[in-house]
């Protein structure tokens, strides 16, 4: 997964064959997020996930912190890829 970086965030778009599995997603990434105490800006739309990562309590920028998280998403996220191929 490519993330995008600027001083302020790391953004990434994810996406699925549908809602429930773009849900399922989110739901496992919230799990990694609630142990981190470090939690994501992001939406859902049917089969897409947005999400975009800072460290507020850093001014907002782009930190370790968020790097190791981004790292974490993208391993969940090539989980559900590799379930797509035949």
């Amino acid at each position: 997964m490519d993330w995008k970086e600027t001083p302020q965030s790391l953004h990434a778009e994810f996406a699925f064959v549908d809602f429930a599995e773009a849900f399922s997603f989110m739901t496992e990434i919230a799990f990694h997020a609630e142990k981190a105490n470090h939690h994501p800006d992001w939406s859902n739309s049917w089969n897409r996930v947005t999400i975009d990562l800072c460290t507020h309590d850093a001014g907002n920028i782009v930190t370790e912190k968020d790097r190791k998280l981004a790292a974490i998403i993208s391993k969940v996220y090539l989980k559900y890829q590799q379930g797509h191929k035949s």
